[in-house]
């Protein structure tokens, strides 16, 4: 392993060197990026969700299974992030007793120099409270499990969206350092059961309550596999409150290098990625937009060395024994054993990390064998999770009629029949 790691090394550093000469990589690749706003929402320290540590976990013997090897850490200068930096979540309601935090510990506001939150409780719109259906929308939460590289301000128009129509909303980021230095069991999914034991908590607070998943990329989707993994293992009751899930770009279900790779060129270089150009496959829908075509154009040539070393990199990685394992049982999970609740799947045929192939032959193989309600819509034209920016219309009548017809309509078919009034 050590000598296939050095040559791809030296490849993907000569790649990124190469990439960093024109674009800003820090901020890409580092999640002490500080916040650029003050906000004034509380800020809530969260514990480890065990028992806790004095310094710097210890090694184990899964603590060598890192995503890139370590050399690769001082070629990005990735610092490693202190026990300490553990992820807050920003709330003002009463809600904020899911932090668990030690009694006494006081809120704090964050300033300049607070680290970026991996994730935020968002309340419904006021204004949207008046409707009629508000009890049933302020009862569910929609968990929005963004995409590689993606940051709270990129999820933010979501969020919007869903408390402007009266919903609670939790958004969630891993960021870039925390999935360049993955490793088994170790800070990434450490986060991500914190993440999974307050939504548990939250959903046991009072009858009624309901979750749904949006998940954004492969990164979301296996998010949402992991939290599943760990409500099954924490609160088994906790999976019957999920009422549907929503992806958008994702999945392919199986460990991809080129699939990989592609995901982490567009996360580093962003609108320079050929990732973030669509194409035009000739749809004459009027309720599509079709953008500008792009179906000819080439990387840049920073770019494919960029892939070129990425993906014979992943290679290697992904079929290391227990990182093929690990992201095997999760795949399967929720190939095989997801809720059964309804599914809307948004994807797009001019995806250029996410063949829609592969999102068709999942809905169809996998999920409506099993017999659970499933919807899905090709966008045809739009980038990688560009699909709202490109067709908000579309994008947002799909949410709409998803959520009326499946997550309320199943809301009020779970509510207790009312007893009639005595004679």
């Amino acid at each position: 392993m050590a000598s296939l790691h050095r040559p791809l090394s030296a490849m993907a550093v000569a790649a990124f060197a190469a990439v960093s000469s024109s674009i800003e990589l820090p901020d890409r690749l580092s999640h002490h990026h500080r916040l650029a706003e003050a906000s004034t929402d509380a800020v809530v320290p969260l514990p480890p969700a065990s028992k806790p540590e004095a310094s710097a976990p210890s090694v184990t013997p899964l603590s060598g299974l890192h995503l890139f090897p370590r050399n690769h850490h001082r070629a990005f200068c990735l610092p490693k992030a202190p026990v300490a930096s553990l992820p807050v979540i920003n709330t003002v309601h009463q809600y904020a007793g899911l932090a668990k935090a030690s009694e006494g510990a006081a809120a704090a506001v964050p300033s300049s120099s607070s680290p970026d939150v991996l994730y935020r409780w968002h309340l419904p719109d006021p204004a949207a409270c008046s409707d009629v259906s508000s009890d049933d929308r302020s009862q569910t939460v929609v968990v929005l499990l963004g995409w590689l590289g993606s940051k709270q301000k990129h999820l933010k128009r979501y969020a919007d969206w869903y408390t402007s129509r009266g919903f609670q909303v939790v958004t969630f980021t891993l960021p870039m350092s925390d999935i360049v230095s993955y490793n088994v069991g170790g800070k990434a999914e450490r986060n991500v059961e914190m993440l999974s034991e307050h939504l548990a908590d939250w959903v046991r607070e009072e009858d009624g309550k309901k979750i749904v998943f949006h998940t954004f990329s492969n990164t979301g989707w296996l998010c949402y596999g992991v939290i599943l993994e760990n409500l099954q293992r924490q609160d088994p009751s906790a999976l019957q409150k999920i009422k549907g899930s929503i992806i958008d770009s994702a999945p392919v279900a199986v460990p991809d290098s080129q699939v990989w790779a592609l995901g982490f060129s567009a996360a580093i270089m962003k609108k320079h990625s050929v990732a973030t150009k669509g194409a035009a496959p000739g749809d004459t829908r009027s309720n599509v937009l079709v953008v500008e075509s792009h179906r000819d154009i080439k990387p840049a040539a920073t770019e494919a060395v960029l892939l070129s070393a990425l993906e014979k990199f992943f290679n290697v990685v992904l079929n290391y024994p227990a990182i093929n394992r690990r992201l095997s049982g999760v795949m399967e999970l929720l190939s095989s054993n997801q809720p059964n609740c309804p599914q809307l799947y948004m994807y797009s045929s001019a995806d250029r990390v996410i063949p829609a192939k592969s999102v068709e032959s999942f809905v169809e193989s996998q999920q409506r064998r099993a017999e659970r309600e499933v919807r899905s819509c090709d966008f045809v034209s739009s980038p990688h999770v560009d699909h709202y920016r490109s067709n908000p219309g579309l994008y947002t009548s799909q949410l709409t009629s998803f959520l009326e017809d499946c997550v309320l309509t199943c809301r009020r078919e779970d509510s207790p029949s009312p007893q009639p009034l005595p004679a």
